[in-house]
């Protein structure tokens, strides 16, 4: 297939904006949203509930919640072996398919020479089944079962090769809570996909995240071998390049929408995939940008984009102020437009902190 036109930098802003929500908001319902977008990153508990707020249209914080209670989304280790808040039927296709991507991070920090892992699994799966167990009950049971293996190292290898879901009230809005662990398994009382196709996932991968490169995609998932897929794949995409001449690869109706289609002001939760899963970030920040915001603090703050592209980071102070703070020069438009973003996000976020506005201060 010969790759079609060059795509620039305004143009592939506009599609991933469009295929992840932001452009707009959409009237898909909460369960919907999170299975076209294969999840949302979520080691930060409340992150889930800011992303689906920036993206949806009258999104309750309560309809994610009863989601989580209900055993319909889950919280577990998928992408980069980083927490992912995923529908049911999505963790049992995607844990299986992710098995590689935490093998490789357990061989790296653990070291399990001697120890009958399948024993441990076994021990493990059983443990967890009765009842969901914390870490400290899991390590403590481990030990007591494995005396002469680091109980530590057996529960991380519990962890990486047992399907593992962060079980409710962990993740539900309003509460909080230390992690609980069970097996995907026993939560939702049925088994992970046999034979899950990872071809089905690459192309959801481009209708959420496209037009991306092969390397794009690795960075989502940190897979290995894509290329090939993408290649078998080649009969149901289309092919551009990007202005460093690049392949991109995409769905063949997915949209592309005007490069000057406007991009409103969008506050972004610590960890979202729209920032997190392509190889090359120069669609959403230039890598001044990154310099400065990440020379701001050595805290992880939430991002605002405004015109489709990083504008600044933002967090919560302690007095419900919501803090946001800018590189480079911002006119009084676009400031006003953050500033009234942001106060709806306080109505959902700091809903009880009478006075509290919204500060937008550059970056000294």
């Amino acid at each position: 297939m010969t790759p079609g036109r060059i795509l620039g930098e305004r143009q592939l802003n506009r599609a991933t904006l469009e295929r992840q929500l932001l452009l707009r908001r959409s009237g898909l319902p909460v369960l919907a949203a999170v299975e076209h977008l294969i999840g949302l990153q979520a080691q930060i508990p409340l992150n889930p509930y800011a992303a689906l707020w920036s993206r949806l249209e009258g999104f309750r914080p309560d309809e994610l919640s009863r989601l989580l209670e209900e055993r319909r989304v889950v919280r577990i280790a998928l992408m980069r072996s980083t927490i992912h808040l995923v529908s049911a039927d999505d963790c049992l296709v995607l844990r299986p398919l992710m098995q590689p991507v935490l093998d490789s991070e357990l061989a790296r920090y653990r070291d399990l020479t001697g120890v009958d892992v399948d024993a441990v699994l076994a021990f493990a799966r059983k443990l967890v089944g009765e009842r969901p167990r914390s870490g400290g009950e899991l390590r403590a049971a481990l030990a007591e079962r494995f005396p002469d293996h680091n109980a530590a190292d057996l529960a991380y290898a519990c962890r990486n090769l047992l399907a593992f879901v962060q079980v409710p009230p962990r993740g539900v809005w309003g509460r909080t809570s230390q992690v609980v662990l069970t097996t995907a398994e026993a939560w939702l009382g049925r088994r992970l996909a046999a034979n899950p196709s990872l071809e089905d996932v690459v192309l959801r991968y481009f209708g959420a995240f496209g037009p991306a490169t092969v390397a794009d995609l690795a960075t989502w998932s940190r897979l290995t071998g894509l290329r090939e897929i993408v290649q078998r794949l080649l009969p149901r995409l289309r092919t551009f390049r990007d202005e460093r001449g690049r392949e991109l690869f995409d769905l063949l109706d997915a949209p592309r929408p005007d490069p000057e289609t406007p991009a409103p002001p969008r506050f972004l939760p610590e960890y979202d995939n729209v920032l997190l899963s392509h190889a090359d970030r120069s669609r959403f920040i230039s890598e001044e940008q990154r310099r400065a915001f990440s020379g701001a603090s050595g805290a992880v703050h939430g991002t605002v984009l405004s015109d489709g592209f990083v504008f600044g980071v933002w967090r919560l102070e302690p007095d419900g102020t919501l803090v946001v703070r800018h590189a480079g020069r911002a006119t009084k438009p676009t400031i006003a437009a953050v500033e009234a973003e942001g106060r709806r996000l306080l109505r959902m976020i700091a809903a009880d902190a009478d006075g509290a506005d919204v500060r937008v201060l550059p970056i000294h």
